[in-house]
């Protein structure tokens, strides 16, 4: 069982009762940044003479994450995306998984009610221990990362080698904290699904004496609750989280800024469905609501986490500023299922990846309690321009310093019987902590330096690269006495260099070409069936150039881009040992994928559509096993399609909302033998600002599957085994948002 913590005994029920009535006792009116909704609000306080403007185009909004400072998205010869918390709430989106809904370069890779988010980009899965920042720096995303306090979500597309030594070549997320602002106070609640409830609270104050008009100090807090009553059945749970983030201005040239947020959330997850047998069964026999994770003996997963940060900025002159910045990530997490894992029918004969026939399964007693991941990095940059040569240079320099580290227990992967995708069959229980786990310590140094470089008022040149000196250790726990702990420890040093040159056809039109590289560092699955388990693979580079053309004015912001990204490819193929049937993890062959990806963001009177696609043909090259060359990989559909519109529904305050997301047919099994059909999915909902007085009510509700389409969400290939998960059926939702 797991050891109890501190966050344990944390009684939710008080959290909550002090989360509304601290938020209600509040007095000030809000004047926030962070929302449009906000901002329309604070103008309907003001002169009554001045009409409210509200502002939702995003082009000239900078990403943190890109590592060229203020440059804003429309002038990057990158393609990113900025997700901002108003977009998150009007939606009803709570996780990681719910950029998937969004972004059509964004899709499911493993995403588990209940569980850890896995998303992939381009079709390449990240890596949740190297794909995800936190304002700019490494964090460890095996755990579930509350959104509550973030104001906005970057997603960066493509390789990603300046801006991470380590990473898949997918893209990557980064997590921008919710910092002071001006006064607010925004108290929310909501409820759907079967009796979920939520409550949260926005709190931020500046004060004390500053410098000019500036106040010195500023704090903002954020709470939220939740009780959670899914339609999936028998995963209730709860989740919680508060955060602190404070600064102050020392002087009219030095910032300090500091901030701490801790979380739990505790809930059943979802293992996938499977074939039965070759046969892919029929999705709309299928209720979603079933949850093969019902025996009388499971528990729940329990993710807690604590994260603090701190950064000081300091502008030497008008064109130099110097940061440093810190943070650190615990996190604790108690990993449970009833696992099922393949199948052994009646006959004797054994299914290693899918389901039998007759729709029943072996199922396993999975538990790795008491699971630590530690994660510490220190970034120390300086950022400014100069002039050389006549050539103007924007520049960013600095290191890297990060530390993550794993300390595990045995786990438990024992036999409890056999169940079925009816969920009608009960298992019995085992405990037994007979499986080894593996303990692993990373270190890594980065040196890096990006220069973008103004050769005219049309031509612009970009340049990065980043030195990363690896030192991992690893070695596995829970061992038999006698026998091996297989240590393992390496040392490696690569450079990933990035090129880029834009060219400005007009203010609003800018085309642009670029060429990267990137590394991962990747170990085996750390599973038993695994001979190779939790072992470092060699390291593997992935390659990419991309073309784009993109635009933006006050109606639209668009693009288009072709990108080509290759890497070396993994597989696992089957292999003897002792006289058991295991898979190892093996370095063969080369992925490659090239694809059109199309963005645009349409603005009018009165409403908007946000539309994104992607075509992407992706390809299995060079493998010892021929059958697999030419092949695509399973789970990444190839024609993807996602809108999200609003209007304004001739009512002063109403907006309607609509969301659709088309997905392609995906592949279900490497040999491309079976594969799940496309289906569509559509989401409605509408918002509703009203004014008391001189403060702001904020009604949402929505309807998320509104036709109840019944299909296989997705297909994840993982540890040698087919699983499927299905769209969630039809599901509502509502809340209300005090804006005091």
């Amino acid at each position: 069982m797991a050891t109890s913590s501190a966050l344990n005994s944390f009684p939710l029920h008080r959290l909550a009762i002090a989360l509304i009535a601290g938020g209600v006792s509040l007095h000030a009116a809000a004047q926030s940044t962070d929302s449009p909704a906000n901002a329309s609000a604070n103008a309907q306080s003001a002169s009554p003479a001045l009409p409210s403007v509200v502002v939702k185009g995003k082009s000239d909004a900078p990403v943190m994450a890109g590592g060229f400072g203020d440059t804003p998205v429309a002038k990057l010869p990158i393609q990113a995306s900025i997700v901002s918390a108003e977009q998150l709430a009007d939606r009803g989106l709570f996780n990681l998984a719910g950029l998937t809904l969004l972004d059509a370069s964004v899709g499911d890779s493993y995403n588990s009610a209940g569980y850890v988010s896995y998303l992939k980009i381009r079709g390449y899965d990240l890596d949740n221990r190297f794909n995800y920042r936190r304002d700019g720096l490494p964090i460890n995303a095996e755990t579930a990362l509350s959104l509550a306090n973030k104001s906005s979500l970057e997603v960066i597309k493509g390789t990603t080698g300046i801006q991470a030594g380590t990473s898949a070549p997918g893209g990557l997320v980064n997590l921008v904290v919710k910092r002071p602002t001006v006064e607010l106070t925004s108290v929310r609640l909501g409820v759907s699904e079967r009796g979920t409830v939520e409550s949260a609270m926005d709190w931020s104050r500046r004060f004390g004496d500053g410098h000019g008009n500036d106040k010195a100090f500023g704090l903002r807090v954020n709470i939220e609750a939740a009780k959670l009553r899914p339609e999936l059945r028998d995963a209730d749970g709860n989740r919680w989280m508060m955060a602190v983030a404070g600064d102050w201005r020392v002087t009219r040239d030095t910032l300090v800024e500091a901030e701490v947020e801790i979380s739990r959330q505790s809930q059943p997850s979802q293992p996938g469905f499977s074939l039965l047998g070759d046969k892919l069964p029929d999705a709309k026999a299928i209720d979603p609501r079933i949850n093969l994770n019902n025996q009388s003996w499971s528990q729940p997963v329990i993710f807690e986490g604590r994260t603090a940060s701190l950064r000081v900025q300091h502008q030497l002159n008008a064109d130099w500023k110097l940061q440093a910045h810190a943070a650190i990530q615990r996190l604790v997490n108690d990993d449970r299922l009833a696992y099922p894992f393949g199948c052994t029918a009646g006959d004797g004969t054994y299914y290693p990846s899918t389901y039998c026939p007759d729709g029943t399964f072996d199922q396993y007693d999975f538990r790795s309690d008491n699971e630590h991941r530690n994660s510490d990095a220190l970034d120390l940059s300086a950022q400014g321009k100069l002039t050389l040569l006549g050539v103007e240079h924007q520049v960013s320099t600095g290191v890297l310093f990060s530390r993550y580290k794993s300390r595990l227990q045995g786990q438990a992967y024992n036999w409890a019987g056999t169940g079925n995708i009816w969920g009608t069959l009960p298992t019995v229980a085992d405990p037994t902590l007979g499986s080894t786990n593996t303990d692993r310590t990373e270190r890594s140094t980065e040196f890096y330096f990006r220069d973008a470089m103004q050769f005219s008022a049309q031509w612009q040149g970009w340049l990065g690269v980043r030195h990363t000196r690896l030192n991992r250790d690893s070695f596995q726990v829970n061992v038999p006495a006698g026998e091996d702990d297989e240590a393992t420890s390496y040392r490696q040093s690569v450079t990933t260099p990035w090129l880029g040159v834009s060219y400005a056809i007009d203010p609003q039109l800018l085309a642009y070409a670029s060429w990267g590289e990137g590394v991962e560092s990747a170990v085996a699955p750390n599973l038993p069936i695994y001979a190779n388990a939790g072992r470092p693979l060699a390291a593997i580079r992935s390659k990419q150039w991309e073309i784009g053309l993109k635009s933006g004015s006050r109606t639209v912001d668009w693009s288009i881009n072709y990108f080509d990204i290759s890497k070396p490819a993994t597989n696992d193929v089957p292999v003897v040992v002792g006289g058991n049937d295991m898979l190892e993890s093996r370095i063969d062959g080369k992925q490659n994928h090239r694809g059109v990806e199309a963005q645009a963001d349409l603005k009018w009177t009165g409403g908007g559509l946000m539309a994104s696609a992607m075509k992407l043909h992706a390809r299995r090259d060079g493998s010892a096993d021929a059958t697999l060359n030419g092949l695509k990989p399973t789970n990444v559909p190839e024609t993807v399609l996602k809108l999200q519109a609003r209007h304004s529904a001739g009512v002063p305050g109403l907006e309607l909302l609509a969301g659709v997301v088309y997905e392609g047919k995906r592949m279900v099994v490497p040999d491309n033998s079976v594969a799940i059909p496309s289906w569509t999915r559509l989401d409605l909902g509408a918002r509703y600002e009203q004014n008391v007085g001189s403060q702001l009510l904020i009604w949402r509700v929505g309807v998320d599957n509104a036709t109840n389409r019944r299909a296989w969400r997705e297909s994840p290939y993982q540890y040698g085994h087919v699983y499927l998960y299905p769209l969630a059926n039809r599901t509502w939702r509502a809340s209300v948002e005090w804006v005091l």
